[in-house]
């Protein structure tokens, strides 16, 4: 075997644990590099009204053959400025991921400190149900974590409302 057909092997083989030790990690979507996005309870507003629109959510996330559980309540956040270049860092997109929890608390984000809480709202996840109502139309993150009795992973999707009910599945 030639020298370059050695190097190119070897790049391949690299390349291909690079992609199997990613594991969960399979954010898509636009990501790139976060850029500083100033938090500002402006952008957050229109949130808050109350509107026509509804999710109805299940999660169905599968992993080498292992179907995984919500562990816990799912988040919904608007999509803002910040918060859009907030999950780009967290996640690694802002259309949809899957990420080890671990690696997700690992990343460190611009002003962490930026509270934006109580623009979140929550919704319990029963037999991996779950349901938003009353939302205005507009760009929202949903979030929630699942495990399969080891570690968890967070799942994230980004979704727009409008007057109605639109139906989502995670992931």
């Amino acid at each position: 075997m030639s020298i370059a057909r050695s190097v190119l092997t070897f790049a391949a083989v690299s390349a291909s644990a690079a992609v199997l030790a990613a594991g969960a990690t399979t954010p898509t979507g636009a990501a790139g590099p976060a850029g500083p996005a100033p938090f500002s309870t402006a952008d957050f507003n229109w949130s808050t009204v109350a509107g026509r629109a509804s999710i109805e959510g299940r999660v169905d996330y599968r992993r080498e053959g292992q179907a995984y559980a919500c562990t816990g309540s799912v988040a919904l956040t608007p999509d803002t400025p910040y918060t859009r270049a907030r999950f780009r860092t967290l996640y690694g997109a802002t259309d949809r991921a899957a990420i080890p929890e671990a690696v997700v608390r690992a990343r460190t984000v611009a002003d962490p400190n930026a509270d934006y809480r109580g623009f979140v709202r929550s919704a319990t996840c029963q037999d991996g149900r779950f349901e938003f109502t009353g939302l205005p139309a507009g760009g929202w993150f949903l979030i929630t974590p699942v495990s399969a009795g080891g570690d968890r992973v967070v799942l994230m999707r980004r979704v727009d409302t409008r007057s109605g009910r639109i139906a989502v599945t995670l992931p």
